[in-house]
């Protein structure tokens, strides 16, 4: 086939209409019209007269003949039968494989074959058939937990019965485990830092002066605390000069920011443990706590819909929290109406709604954290948890709210 049929710039000649004369600066015929000896390169196929009439009608009146016949112009459809739109081929059967099978190839028309097997492109094809589409859903697919609950519950059984133990059994033995997880999650803390921000904050002083800190505050109260918190950001400046000066200004702030979030927040509980009641005080406030995100958890999965901070923690829901305060200010009523000597069931309403927003603060405090770094869990020691510091983040913050609260309430003895 002619590359001017394609609508190709003509190369030769002149193929215009006759009586209009040669083309300036061209030619003045190409040997495929002076030269009826000449073999063509790529023959053309055979027009039948009823093609023919049909393309000039459809030219509209006014148009020579002898301009199509020549085949210089081109109309608006195509010229010849090779380039007649196809129909849409029907989608092939798939083969035993699996795989869809060729589907047959076009007869050449009469004549015409000489032009496809010179390369001239094919016909255009039709629309593929679209493909079916895939099966709906059948019914709505339900919510899962995020974690692996089995696990999160073993755990979680594990973990409250050592502290249950140790807090009734020796308080000494429970300010030691309060102690053990104050340093190992100042272990993840600094060790998240360094990874992901390059932040030394040194841990040997950290985890020393951490340790004292909870020890101080159950021997010699408050201001124990605050002296062993002075004495350790002290430490984390002085242990930092044996670095190189780059970057000092980041890994003290880092590291003074560590002893405040994690040692000196859990030394209230050390605190309440002082008093006569101290075992049921901090009963109380563990008990309130995982209460508050228990309900946080079971209502915001189940009627959750409208985000509570979603650019901090996408999973929480303002249906999750009102969950929290429900449930923690019915605990809270119970519990210091039953557990603490001289409490009240209204105190406890308050206690509850205290410790569902301290709770909730504390875990997008967190949150934050853990974005900036760009993780998930601050570690991977308890399964289904995550690490120590994911299961402190709503517990270090409520715990000097729920110490001033039973102070003011029922005093500090």
């Amino acid at each position: 086939m002619n590359d001017s049929s394609w609508g190709a710039p003509p190369q030769a000649g002149y193929w215009g209409p006759p009586e209009m004369g040669p083309v300036q600066g061209r030619p003045e015929a190409g040997p495929a019209y002076d030269e009826p000896e000449v073999q063509q390169t790529r023959p053309m196929p055979v027009v039948s007269e009823a093609d023919f009439a049909e393309l000039h009608a459809a030219a509209g009146p006014g148009t020579d003949q002898d301009q199509y016949g020549t085949g210089a112009s081109r109309l608006s459809g195509p010229l010849f039968r090779d380039e007649m739109p196809q129909e849409p081929m029907p989608s092939a059967a798939p083969s035993p494989s699996g795989e869809p099978s060729e589907p047959p190839r076009h007869a050449a028309p009469q004549g015409g074959d000489h032009g496809a097997q010179a390369g001239a492109p094919s016909a255009p094809a039709g629309p593929s058939a679209a493909p079916a589409p895939s099966a709906a859903p059948a019914g709505r697919q339900k919510k899962r937990a995020g974690r692996d609950l089995r696990a999160a519950i073993g755990v979680g059984v594990g973990l409250g019965a050592v502290i249950i133990a140790s807090l009734f059994i020796v308080k000494a033995v429970f300010v030691g485990v309060i102690a053990l997880a104050v340093v190992v999650g100042l272990w993840e803390l600094t060790t998240r830092l360094q990874e992901r921000k390059q932040i030394k904050a040194p841990l040997v002083p950290l985890a020393v002066g951490g340790a004292a800190m909870v020890v101080a505050g159950y021997v010699r109260g408050a201001e124990g605390a605050w002296v062993a918190m002075a004495l350790t950001a002290l430490a984390v400046l002085v242990w930092r000069m044996t670095e190189p000066p780059e970057g000092y200004l980041k890994d003290v702030t880092a590291g003074v920011f560590a002893a405040f979030y994690v040692p000196f927040l859990a030394t209230f509980v050390a605190l309440m443990l002082t008093a006569d009641d101290g075992p049921q005080r901090v009963l109380t406030f563990l008990l309130l706590t995982v209460v508050s995100d228990t309900g946080a958890y079971a209502v915001g999965w189940r009627f959750g819909k409208h985000k509570l901070a979603p650019r901090i923690s996408p999973g929480k829901t303002r249906e999750g929290l009102l969950g929290a305060v429900s449930f923690a200010m019915v605990a809270g009523a119970l519990c210091m109406a039953f557990l603490i000597d001289g409490g009240t069931w209204w105190q406890g309403l308050l206690l509850g709604l205290a410790v569902a927003a301290s709770a909730t603060l504390g875990d997008l405090g967190e949150s934050m954290i853990k974005r900036d770094l760009g993780i998930k869990d601050m570690g991977t020691l308890l399964p289904g948890h995550g690490g120590i510091m994911d299961r402190l983040d709503s517990l270090l913050p409520t715990a000097p709210v729920v110490w001033l609260l039973f102070v003011v309430f029922v005093g500090s003895g």
